[in-house]
């Protein structure tokens, strides 16, 4: 009898996942349409990771074949082909994933342009032109870019001149986030997860509690510094490593969420407060930063843990797109070469 009346009251209440939509715009982390299809995320973003994951799953194969025909219909040396695949590739992704969103989806800028100021503007138009070309209107799209400097200026540029949208990821830094909210970024992407990782594998403590959590307390003081000056740039927390971090954020402007922890989200009945506010951060006695370049860099390289995940996550997205790279070319290239 307990046991039905569990169950009765779970009926009644709302999962955690749909608590935390009413004051938190979720967004799903991932390539995989089936995840996003059973979780209903306003927006989704990807990255060279979960790019490279999906393309490798027989589902998605109708998109790769597409990006390959394409690549080959443009011609060129086998550099400009390739590159040309991958572009489209993201492009068939970000446009079948619009299909089953109301929102905006995020497509990555190549990490190895992560320190190309020129080079990222270059592709981030590029890739705008190309959603273009398949009816997407550039309002639905965030074009991520690393959170370095020059990738913050890149932003900045694409902002201010070209009206594009950016979403600037791999944030780990106080200084990276006042620097992109004085840019005018339209959202960041601070990384709860990977500063908790930082901190576990660097530290004597080896577990903490969701407020605790480092990765929760930069993006809270972030949230709390943006709402207190007034600045429009949206702050997403990405990266979690379980549900408690989620809850600890609840009220977050938006959270960028694996499947695996949408999933346990959608089982979890507990009661869901909002831990952040405008409200609340109005009221915080905080001082206002001044950043410029010299600013940026002193403060950042301050930050051990920044540095260290900052360069780390380059390397690891880098490392995706090539192997991204080796598969499509041995699809491309394979037969020609006798392969």
């Amino acid at each position: 009898m307990a046991e039905c009346d569990s169950s009765a009251k779970r009926q009644k209440m709302a999962s955690a996942l749909d608590q935390l939509k009413e004051f938190t715009v979720v967004v799903a982390d991932t390539g995989d349409f089936n995840a996003i299809d059973a979780y209903k995320p306003q927006d989704a973003t990807t990255n060279p990771s979960l790019i490279l994951a999906a393309a490798q799953m027989p589902a998605y194969d109708k998109l790769m074949a597409d990006a390959i025909e394409y690549g080959k219909s443009q011609g060129g040396s086998e550099e400009e082909q390739l590159t040309n695949v991958i572009d489209k590739l993201y492009i068939n992704f970000g446009v079948e994933i619009l299909k089953k969103i109301p929102g905006r989806v995020s497509t990555e800028v190549d990490a190895r342009l992560s320190f190309d100021k020129d080079g990222m503007v270059a592709k981030a138009k590029r890739l705008i032109q190309m959603y273009k070309d398949a009816g997407i209107n550039k309002d639905r799209i965030l074009i991520k870019l690393s959170s370095t400097w020059e990738g913050i200026q890149a932003g900045k540029i694409l902002e201010e001149q070209c009206g594009i949208h950016c979403n600037m990821t791999l944030l780990f830094s106080f200084a990276q986030a006042v620097a992109c909210a004085e840019a005018g970024a339209t959202l960041i992407s601070p990384f709860v997860g990977r500063i908790l990782d930082w901190h576990v594998a660097n530290t004597d403590k080896k577990s903490f509690e969701p407020n605790e959590d480092p990765g929760v307390q930069s993006v809270t003081k972030i949230y709390n510094y943006y709402k207190k000056f007034g600045y429009k740039t949206i702050v997403m927390g990405a990266s979690f490593r379980n549900t408690g971090e989620i809850k600890a954020l609840a009220g977050c402007d938006y959270l960028t969420i694996s499947p695996k922890l949408l999933e346990s989200l959608s089982k979890d009945f507990e009661q869901l407060t909002p831990s952040l506010s405008v409200k609340k951060a109005e009221a915080l006695d905080i001082q206002k930063v001044e950043m410029n370049e010299q600013k940026f860099r002193w403060s950042h390289n301050e930050d051990q843990m920044a540095v260290e995940k900052l360069s780390d996550g380059i390397r690891k997205f880098s490392a995706d797109a090539i192997k991204l790279e080796n598969m499509i070319k041995e699809r491309l290239f394979g037969a020609k070469n006798g392969c």
